[in-house]
């Protein structure tokens, strides 16, 4: 896999001395373990009187999130606080800021029910100031590549499993996923689902995803001494289930709608390609008959507990449970 700069409009030309992507405390990551403080320095939790979505910093005014996790708001960012540099939701963060919102974006396209463009931007109250425990991601370009397998890290303070809450403090998690090319993640949910605006991540046995409260945070890749956001935490069957991987707004499909909302301040965009051969386009899968999209497993007319039938017999409990 190689990396290849595109700076549009920021101080250094030069990705090796680019602010973006470094996170100068990330020295040891082990999967789905609690992240050490200042080693996701990007990382921010959308709050409003608790945490419910994640982001990401891309530079000093502007956070990358998911549209969905902003419809209630209705473009009022009156209710809404950005915290920086957050390591716990509940205990000390010595090295924390935070920052109301001056404006929300969310792509005019966004689609809630099939979460095609699920991405969105806030423009923070006033500018952050970089230390070691808050600096910005670095983007995807357009044109750039993530083969099936490319080594990806989830970060946020999400479910641990489907209705299960992160337990106190609250730390911020992480965990290591291989990318799941478009054509397989379409097998996965079903023909048609996963648009090019979307990517995916996961594991084929389950056991390591993004989860509730995840939503809208980064999913990176590391290149060239940098970290590259390539998705944004978007939705899923459940969580970390076998066969459906995570699903993410492909971030490199928004390099122009993100320049054209940042215009006073851009943040930088990295190409990434990746070398090879994508073992995706040899997948291939039948589009399912029944075009239903919500099938479930037919249930109806089951009675476990009528193990037989007597004519003119007083009925038993959960004999005939639809009475």
């Amino acid at each position: 896999v190689s990396v290849s700069a595109l700076c549009v409009s920021c101080e250094s030309f030069n990705v090796l001395s680019s602010v973006c992507g470094q996170p100068p405390l990330n020295t040891k990551i082990v999967g789905g373990q609690v992240a050490s403080a200042g080693s996701w320095p990007w990382q921010v939790s959308l709050q409003t009187t608790y945490h419910f979505c994640g982001g990401s910093l891309i530079n000093s005014q502007w956070v990358l999130t998911a549209a969905h996790c902003l419809a209630s708001f209705n473009g009022n960012p009156s209710r809404l606080t950005v915290y920086l540099g957050l390591q716990t939701i509940q205990g000390s963060n010595p090295n924390s800021v935070s920052r109301t919102v001056a404006r929300i974006i969310v792509h005019a396209s966004y689609n809630s029910e099939t979460s095609d463009n699920d991405i969105a931007l806030l423009q923070l109250s006033s500018a952050v100031t970089f230390t070691s425990y808050i600096k910005p991601v670095c983007l995807a370009a357009a044109g750039s590549t993530f083969y099936s397998n490319v080594s990806s890290w989830v970060t946020g303070w999400g479910n641990t499993a489907s209705g299960v809450s992160l337990p106190s403090p609250g730390n911020l998690m992480e965990v290591q996923i291989p990318v799941v090319g478009t054509r397989q993640c379409n097998c996965n949910y079903g023909v048609g689902s996963i648009t090019d605006n979307m990517m995916c991540a996961g594991l084929a046995a389950g056991g390591k995803d993004s989860c509730q409260g995840d939503s809208g945070g980064p999913m990176v890749s590391k290149q060239g001494g940098v970290w590259v956001q390539e998705g944004i935490v978007s939705y899923g069957f459940g969580c970390a289930q076998p066969n459906y991987p995570g699903v993410y707004t492909r971030v490199s499909q928004y390099q122009s709608w993100i320049s054209n909302h940042t215009v006073s301040h851009h943040p930088s965009f990295i190409t990434f390609t990746s070398n090879g051969t994508d073992d995706d386009l040899s997948v291939s899968c039948v589009a399912p008959t029944n075009t239903s999209p919500n099938a479930e497993p037919v249930f109806c007319g089951q009675a476990p507990l009528n193990a037989g039938i007597w004519e003119g017999s007083e009925a038993t409990d959960g004999l005939w449970p639809w009475m």
